[in-house]
């Protein structure tokens, strides 16, 4: 009887761990949610270039511009856009004042790039917005890795006030946000 009960509880794990394993997933919960670390990340990079700016007046607003892939600087992904927006919202969280792109009608815009814009536009909208920085920056690729670049430029003279490099993992959720097979 014993050995029969083994014998069950062997099969029982064995199937359990097949099912486990048949390429299924069970559906992110809002606590692991608020366990990504994405945002978190991005938080702390906008920290840093806060903090090279920390000397530096806080008079007009900034721009910010999305991030492009470096190895063709007329795209961006999902991934430019939103560490965009994240830092973007972390200085506005800070008390820098950010201008809104994307509610402007005459910026050169594509749909699905962002708020790229050609240097002389950005420096036109910057000069109407009295802009005293844009924030701007790149990511490249590599086997495992998405290196960022973030860089505070001042308009007109191009300037770079504040950087800072980071690597996000290349997982499941950061190839997804650049469009790339799982």
């Amino acid at each position: 009887m014993k050995r029969l009960l083994a014998l069950t509880a062997s099969a029982l794990c064995l199937g359990l761990s097949a099912c486990a394993t048949d390429g299924s997933r069970s559906e992110p919960t809002y606590e692991a949610a608020a366990r990504n670390e994405l945002v978190s990340t991005n938080y702390r990079a906008a920290d840093v270039l806060l903090g090279q700016l920390r000397n530096l007046d806080n008079e007009g607003p900034m721009l910010v511009a999305t991030l492009v892939n470096i190895d063709a600087l007329e795209r961006s992904s999902t991934l430019g856009r939103l560490v965009s927006e994240q830092v973007a919202a972390r200085f506005a969280q800070q008390g820098r004042a950010m201008v809104e792109l994307k509610l402007r009608h005459t910026m050169y815009m594509r749909r699905t790039e962002g708020e790229l814009a050609l240097t002389r536009e950005i420096a036109e909208v910057a000069r109407q917005h009295n802009a005293r920085a844009i924030l701007l920056g790149s990511y490249g690729l590599s086997g495992d890795m998405v290196f960022v670049n973030l860089k505070v430029v001042q308009p007109g003279n191009n300037l770079v006030l504040a950087a800072y490099d980071y690597a996000l993992p290349l997982n499941r959720e950061v190839r997804s946000l650049l469009g790339l097979p799982g």
